[in-house]
């Protein structure tokens, strides 16, 4: 059984699996967070959907980089956890699947290329404050505590 976080399935709701691939990236005392801006003005752990055919580790490597710039070393899955949420951008109604791994930044490649997304640097203090997700705060409590 998966933990949920976040609001329980609505009854006469149709919910897509998405499962996703999402880091945990410490240096140091610090944590490599993404913010979403656009409508959404998110801190989130980088990470996002994993493709058809695609596996957990090579969706994360490809997420990190599109959201951050950075490139990763050694990722190592702590769990997952599920939430069900509306996702505005695909119109679609999900129920998240979100795999979460500890990993290393090795470099700064570029700039994101996600649209509205910056990297962050935030201690792991203040990243289990201000993550959008309470599952991702969750794994930064558990796992990373105060560094």
């Amino acid at each position: 059984m998966i933990r949920r976080f976040g609001a329980p399935k609505r009854r006469n709701r149709v919910y897509t699996p998405r499962p996703g691939a999402y880091a945990i990236l410490v240096r140091g005392q610090d944590l490599l967070l993404t913010h979403q801006g656009g409508g959404f003005d998110e801190y989130q752990l980088p990470g996002g959907g994993i493709d058809a055919g695609e596996s957990p580790i090579a969706a994360l490597h490809r997420e990190v980089m599109e959201e951050t710039g950075w490139t990763i070393r050694n990722p190592v899955r702590l769990g997952a956890y599920r939430r069900f949420t509306f996702m505005p951008e695909y119109d679609l109604r999900a129920e998240k699947i979100c795999h979460i791994f500890l990993a290393a930044p090795v470099r700064r490649i570029g700039m994101p290329i996600e649209p509205d997304h910056d990297a962050v640097w935030s201690t792991a203090r203040t990243a289990a404050k201000i993550l959008h997700s309470p599952g991702d705060r969750h794994f930064v409590q558990t796992y990373i505590g105060d560094l």
